[in-house]
């Protein structure tokens, strides 16, 4: 390696390392979290291993019950039982309740224990729960990823829907894919007469401008929601404002609405399609719009036919990068929007903060990237020079 090789691998090296610690190890590991199973295992060894030769009809032999009394009754690793009893009540409710229950009655159980566990606890005498821990005892699982498409395995081995009062996660993806395209859209119709503007003006008088657009741009999202959020009123100035200049007769519900929430993340969001836009108009000479007026062009042709082609790089870099930030929102619509109007970020939330399932939160960011990877790819194709412009 000769030495001006090496001094340009030493330059890029901590960008490269910045780009594994902050990216590639990240999705690495939220892959192998989507995937792994441990909990069960960890919790009831024995009974895994005893219900690996169980053929799964009827109830298991003897040996299963020992094994699964014994497993709980020196369970002393209170982290791993929790974490075992919420991995199954996640696939199946009230499986928590039953094997807390079987804790307590551990120790009382006498053999043979296929008769003294489901005298005592009758839930053991369903062939279903065992299939529960059966199907959970492989340390790989495609559940949670299954589950963030509303499809579950059944206790035969077959992929089915969910019932439709769980069926959740379709609806969620669509929705944020829809909101995340309609801010697009806004923030591409705003964004571009304000960038034209701006680009027409002197350079003094241009960066003034530019400063408008970049003061809200430097606030905190968490400022900028709350604000609308007082706005947004019933009572706010908003209402109060169309109420007595007479366009409404009493104050609207706007909070905790999808109304509000397009509002405020485009407010957030139109910088970022703004500034690529700005830069490509500056560079725009008027000489092509010229030409094309001399070759008779009517201002709308010059625009559609000239000015729109040279400026799409920015149109598509811009568009690109508030789609990706949209689809990742969870500040805004959690204080502006309803309940149906949260987002996928919202349940990753749920599940980091509350459920501690890291299992669907690793599956449904992953989902969530892969999904929006999609997009883009196909952006690219059907868009003519889309792929230029994105990366541009």
């Amino acid at each position: 390696m000769s030495p001006k090789t090496r001094t340009s691998w030493l330059l890029i090296a901590p960008l490269l390392l910045l780009v594994v610690a902050g990216f590639i190890l990240p999705i690495g590991y939220t892959m192998i979290k989507a995937v792994e199973n441990p909990e069960v295992t960890a919790a009831l060894p024995r009974t895994a291993m005893v219900l690996d030769q169980w053929d799964g009809k009827d109830l298991p032999p003897e040996a299963a019950f020992r094994a699964l009394v014994e497993d709980i009754a020196g369970e002393s690793n209170g982290m791993t039982f929790g974490a075992m009893t919420r991995r199954l009540n996640f696939e199946l409710n009230g499986t928590r309740t039953i094997l807390l229950q079987t804790r307590r009655k551990a120790a009382s159980l006498e053999a043979p224990y296929s008769a003294s566990l489901p005298a005592a606890i009758p839930e053991w005498g369903n062939p279903e729960l065992w299939k529960l821990i059966k199907t959970n005892s492989s340390p790989v699982t495609a559940s949670y990823l299954l589950r963030a498409l509303d499809i579950e395995v059944s206790p035969e081995g077959t992929l089915e829907r969910v019932p439709a009062d769980r069926a959740i996660f379709i609806d969620l993806f669509t929705r944020t894919f829809w909101i995340s395209i309609w801010v697009t859209l806004i923030c591409a119709v705003l964004a571009y007469p304000t960038a034209y503007y701006i680009s027409t003006l002197s350079d003094r008088a241009a960066s003034y401008a530019m400063l408008l657009v970049l003061v809200p741009f430097w606030t905190s999202i968490l400022v900028r929601t709350t604000a609308w959020f007082i706005l947004l009123q019933t009572e706010g100035p908003i209402n109060n404002a169309l109420v007595g200049v007479g366009i409404l007769q009493e104050p609207a519900q706007l909070i905790f609405t999808r109304f509000a929430v397009y509002v405020a993340m485009v407010h957030v969001l139109l910088p970022f399609q703004i500034l690529p836009l700005y830069s490509v108009m500056k560079r725009q000479g008027p000489q092509y719009l010229r030409a094309a007026a001399s070759l008779g062009a009517p201002p709308w042709r010059q625009f559609l036919s000239v000015y729109l082609p040279l400026t799409f790089p920015g149109v598509a870099a811009g568009a690109a990068m508030v789609f990706m930030l949209s689809v990742g929102f969870y500040v805004t619509p959690a204080l502006v929007g309803g309940l149906q109007d949260q987002m996928v970020s919202y349940y990753i939330a749920f599940f980091t903060n509350q459920s501690i399932n890291f299992g669907m939160v690793a599956a449904l960011s992953l989902l969530l990237l892969a999904m929006t990877g999609t997009i883009i790819v196909i952006a690219r194709r059907l868009i003519p020079n889309a792929g230029n412009s994105i990366q541009a």
